[in-house]
């Protein structure tokens, strides 16, 4: 790649390119997922939905929604936009001087934050956790003092990762996380003897914090020739004060979207000690299928998204943000019904061992049948607000992001004490729900339409189809489980068996009632398949 600064951008990726990244991207994304519901099978086998698992919940909350602030999320939706109208207008250089500044900005900042943070984490952490007996209380504050430099090497890796993505570069931002739940699955299984009985969950602190070091590390090598370079100079120019000012909005909105977490777990610590750990282990199997495909499509378009708005061409915008918007509805709402229908089994299957009882299942699988219903809404919130960020045009969805938090905290506050953990979970569906519909009114007003006939057909189909898979995924796990036994060979067959036989109802039903975005998957898998038979 030449290295002048005039060197042309290439044009929009087409179709058929981006249908390639999505799918290779799922892939890269599917894959650290599964290598991270391992890392929280391993945990649960250890500590299941104990007190101290509850206080590392928290505590790892607490950074990431201050990462949720200033680090990767918020930083890559002001970032992404701004450098790639740099690189659209041929100045790559000048786009190379604004992420230098920006890290050193980052660095400054952020590191006197984790100072103050370490010295005022005592009186803060308790706060998050009034439920909690003292010892956990203590023990929430400690935790989150070993993990809380993970925000400054997360902001420091949302730069590297955005400007990759800015070069259409996905893979190995999108592999970098396996490596970082590898490490801590090698934390807990080798480094937990070395600390003393009863302070065996640190080494799960360390691990996330290692984990972090090299997440940062790993695609730093493939920013190489890209036709500028890093330097130690702060400039305080236009550039950098537009990232920042869009920085602002997009920070409140993301934080206030990510403190429902801490919501989650605050209520939870009403309801029991166990509450917030079942809630967050509900939620790691609910993020497989996000990360899998809404994730993916969203990370995948922005950049594309972002060309189209710097051109002023919201035709192609639209009709790419409907096309993702459709795709994710095909993809998210029969994860949601497998979620809702299965909700007990999987739950069994995926954690129940070790430490982890049955009445730690009953717990897991109820959060997770409530979180069930927000799956496609979650995934059509965040295309939307990639479409808002791409369009530099944030404060709306911050505005809404702020609803979102007083709905979830009034709806909470309501359920937690006549429903439990149930309760806790679903003021934050119901908040999200509000938000993706708010979101998509919105923008059909900034974009003259959101293609919303074209979108409300799809959705009808694969709601129909969906309403099959739940049918036949659920009567396919019964039978195969009342044959098979409990032996977990015999569970994953029968929670496997059932949704497969699911899965292949949905699949033809889709296709047969031609759902355009089923079409396009199933086109770009038996053109490859062709083109590797040529080969």
């Amino acid at each position: 790649m030449a290295t002048a600064d005039s060197e042309p951008m290439a044009p929009a990726p087409p179709r058929r390119r981006l249908a390639v990244n999505t799918a290779f991207f799922s892939f890269a994304t599917g894959l650290s997922r599964v290598v991270g519901l391992v890392r929280e099978v391993v945990a649960a086998n250890y500590f299941g939905v104990t007190g101290a698992m509850s206080a590392f919940t928290i505590a790892f909350q607490f950074p990431n929604l201050i990462r949720a602030l200033f680090a990767d999320a918020a930083l890559q939706g002001a970032f992404v936009p701004v450098f790639t109208e740099l690189l659209e207008k041929d100045k790559r250089k000048e786009a190379f001087r604004l992420a230098s500044s920006l890290i050193l900005i980052i660095t400054l900042v952020l590191g006197s934050l984790t100072l103050i943070f370490f010295l005022a984490a005592p009186v803060v952490m308790p706060l998050f956790a009034p439920g909690l007996s003292e010892p956990l209380q203590e023990l929430t504050t400690n935790l989150a003092r070993l993990m809380f430099p993970i925000v400054l090497l997360l902001a420091l890796s949302g730069v590297t990762v955005g400007m990759l993505n800015s070069f259409e570069h996905f893979a190995v931002p999108a592999l970098a996380p396996v490596a970082w739940n590898l490490v801590i699955i090698s934390c807990l299984v080798f480094l937990r003897p070395a600390f003393a009985d009863g302070n065996e969950i640190y080494a799960y602190a360390v691990g996330v914090l290692a984990g972090t070091v090299v997440q940062l590390l790993l695609p730093l090598p493939w920013l190489r020739g890209r036709g500028g370079r890093f330097t130690f100079t702060l400039e305080w120019n236009e550039h950098v004060k537009q990232v920042l000012l869009l920085m602002l909005p997009v920070t409140i909105a993301l934080g206030l979207i990510n403190f429902s977490l801490l919501i989650n777990s605050f209520f939870g610590t009403l309801v029991s000690d166990e509450a917030p750990a079942a809630i967050d282990r509900a939620f790691r199997i609910y993020m497989l299928p996000q990360g899998l495909f809404s994730v993916a499509i969203a990370t995948i378009l922005f950049p594309t998204l972002s060309r189209f708005a710097t051109r002023g061409d919201f035709k192609r915008l639209r009709e790419t943000m409907a096309n993702g918007l459709r795709q994710i509805c095909l993809l998210l709402i029969p994860s949601a019904v497998i979620l809702a229908v299965l909700a007990d089994p999987i739950t069994r299957l995926v954690y129940q061992r070790g430490a982890f009882d049955t009445e730690a299942t009953d717990l897991v699988s109820t959060a997770l049948f409530w979180w069930s219903f927000s799956l496609p809404f979650q995934g059509i919130s965040l295309l939307f607000s990639r479409s808002f960020f791409s369009l530099q045009r944030p404060w709306a969805t911050t505005a809404l992001a702020g609803g979102n938090l007083v709905v979830n905290i009034a709806i909470s506050f309501a359920f937690y004490k006549p429903f439990g953990v149930a309760g806790v979970v679903i003021g934050t569906v119901v908040a999200t729900i509000a938000m993706a519909l708010a979101q998509g009114w919105i923008l059909r007003g900034m974009l003259g339409g959101i293609d919303g006939a074209a979108t409300a057909s799809a959705g009808l189909r694969i709601l129909a189809a969906s309403a099959g898979l739940g049918v036949v995924a659920y009567a396919g796990w019964r039978g195969l489980d009342e044959l098979l036994g409990a032996s977990f060979p015999a569970q994953l067959a029968s929670v496997g068996g059932g949704i497969f036989a699911g899965g292949l109802v949905y699949a033809f039903a889709v296709y047969a009632m031609r759902v355009r975005e089923a079409e396009q998957i199933w086109s770009l898998l038996t053109s490859r398949m062709r083109r590797n038979r040529d080969v």
